[in-house]
């Protein structure tokens, strides 16, 4: 079978390039956000693992994806008790991708999710724009940047109502 080719180059050596980059911005957004070493290069393949094909985006999916690469146990103390601050992720993010969008516009919205209990926190009946009526659900916020290349979420919050 013949080599795939894609604008003139070879498409293998195009996702190793890929790869490549990924694997730097990685690195370079966890950089400051955590305390060893084996925290950058597990915060890498999960970002990559969140990235790559499969309809399943939790840990032993994404695993099984990178092969030999990701060890279960580490990316699971990773993220479940790995300390790194994910403000500092964000800001690194932040710094890096802004500038590549454009920005031309802030937008601040809110998203509803629709929820049968109240057990949840937020929890109540409120207008939300997602059901179009007055419903039983949480509302989060978020804070986007806006360009013509692209839009980059920078902050989530739970809005809590007063009662």
């Amino acid at each position: 079978m013949g080599e795939i080719v894609q604008d003139g180059a070879p498409v293998a050596d195009g996702l190793e390039a890929v790869r490549a980059r990924l694997e730097d911005f990685g690195r370079e957004v966890m950089a400051g956000a955590v305390n060893r070493p084996v925290q950058a290069v597990n915060g890498g393949l999960y970002l990559r693992g969140l990235l790559e094909q499969g309809p399943r985006k939790s840990l032993e999916p994404i695993c099984e994806r990178l092969g030999g690469e990701a060890d279960y146990q580490s990316m699971q103390q990773f993220l479940a008790v790995s300390p790194w601050d994910a403000a500092v992720v964000l800001r690194n993010v932040a710094e890096r991708v802004l500038p590549a969008i454009g920005v031309e516009a802030w937008v601040l919205d809110d998203t509803g999710f629709v929820k049968d209990g109240r057990r949840s926190p937020g929890v109540k009946r409120q207008y939300s724009g997602t059901l179009g009526k007055i419903g039983n659900c949480q509302l989060g916020v978020s804070l986007h940047a806006v360009g013509q290349r692209g839009t980059l979420p920078l902050g989530w919050a739970l809005y809590l109502p007063q009662e």
